[in-house]
């Protein structure tokens, strides 16, 4: 699932000033121009706009080496599907003031409405685990 490449070049910063970004492995500064990309498998990634590109995460890296043991780091985690669900059932609600039925979230979410539950489900335990751990925010 991997598409390994240069990363695509961003907006000019339209004058002499060198773009900079850091290796997601050792996190030394390096010039844009100079970084190695791939694209690897995370359940927790969601693109803001192309919902295709969910479960993809562009990893940055300033050597091969580098870039090689972050495609291992991320082929070894799990990918969670609920998660991913969760992810997008939160960018749909988003926008919405008012509760909103599962079955009309899945939708636009292009989950079936059984993912939709799933993603809430998963996402309700992590805060239930947060509660327990944390307690409630605000609360002393």
């Amino acid at each position: 699932m991997e598409d390994i490449g240069p990363p695509a070049d961003g907006p000019a910063a339209g004058d002499d000033t060198e773009a900079l970004d850091l290796c997601d492995q050792c996190g030394r500064v390096v010039a844009t121009a100079d970084l190695l990309g791939a694209l690897v498998p995370d359940s927790s990634a969601l693109h803001p706009t192309r919902s295709a590109l969910d479960g993809r995460r562009l990893v940055l890296a300033c050597c091969v080496e580098h870039l090689a043991a972050l495609i291992v780091e991320y082929r070894h985690r799990p990918f969670v599907s609920a998660e991913q669900w969760a992810g997008k059932v939160c960018r749909a609600l988003a926008d919405c003031a008012e509760p909103v039925p599962l079955d009309v979230v899945a939708r636009p979410s292009g989950l079936s409405v059984r993912q939709a539950v799933e993603g809430v489900e998963w996402h309700n335990a992590r805060a239930r685990e947060w509660r327990r751990r944390y307690g409630e925010p605000g609360g002393d």
